[in-house]
């Protein structure tokens, strides 16, 4: 669904060589990763980083998540409408507070996602009414929470590669800045993703979730960056858009 009732395209928004690479767009979100980018009369008039967010705008699922719990949930012999089940899901993920654990030791995170997750999914379950069904959820939500981390579930978009070869070509740095859990280090492995970024700093390890601008800034400080020469592009108007914007990034609205 578009975030805007009109589009423009990543040649029309950055093919223009009196483009000035750290103004902001306008808000009309683009549908593909900009390969081209502001003609520029030397490499100080290019982006220093270009920070993305992961989920929605790299990768995305196989499928609704409704599709997929279900799947998984017939494995343990309980059988769910997975429209409903998808209408839960964002219903209860929604409700949550944000995936943030301020002040809380590294090695306690691990433990505090997993849980975190489990309530999401728990109530999910509840609010379709299957809860009950499972002879073992906690064994049953074990193996829904590790099959996330596999390769199983995704699927790079057909851009992704390309942007992020063109930008690597350029000598750009690129960063993740993601309010998924820590699981994203293992995606990235296993789609061949890590080694295009040189950081990827999570919500759960910085204490703070998109739209925060201390995410921004933690990320900013891994490159030794100012925000003014840094991009941020994602598929959240609010994450990602609105808070990279606040945070005085240059801020690119993906639309998925």
């Amino acid at each position: 669904m578009s975030l805007s009732s009109r589009s423009v395209s990543a040649k029309d928004l950055y093919s223009n060589s009196n483009s000035n690479p750290n103004s902001n767009p306008s808000q009309d979100p683009i549908q593909v990763l900009p390969t081209a980018l502001p003609k520029a009369k030397s490499p100080k008039d290019l982006p220093k980083v270009i920070y993305l967010d992961a989920f929605g705008t790299l990768f995305g699922l196989k499928g609704s998540v409704g599709d997929l719990y279900s799947n998984l949930a017939r494995t343990a012999s309980v059988i769910t409408d997975p429209h409903a089940v998808n209408q839960a899901f964002y219903q209860s993920f929604g409700s949550a507070e944000s995936m943030a654990f301020p002040n809380v030791a590294a090695e306690a995170i691990p433990e505090l996602e997993y849980r975190w997750w489990q309530a999401v999914v728990s109530q999910t379950f509840e609010k379709v009414g299957a809860l009950d069904q499972f002879t073992d959820f906690d064994s049953f939500y074990a193996g829904l929470y590790g099959y996330f981390e596999t390769a199983a579930p995704w699927r790079v978009y057909g851009d992704t590669l390309a942007a992020l070869k063109r930008w690597q070509s350029m000598g750009i740095e690129l960063g993740i800045i993601s309010n998924f859990d820590s699981r994203l280090y293992r995606v990235l492995d296993v789609l061949g993703l890590r080694p295009y970024f040189q950081s990827v700093t999570i919500s759960t390890e910085v204490g703070a979730a998109k739209p925060s601008a201390q995410i921004f800034q933690a990320a900013l400080q891994k490159h030794h960056c100012k925000a003014q020469e840094a991009w941020h592009i994602g598929d959240s108007q609010l994450d990602d858009y609105s808070g990279a914007r606040a945070a005085g990034l240059h801020a690119i609205l993906l639309d998925r």
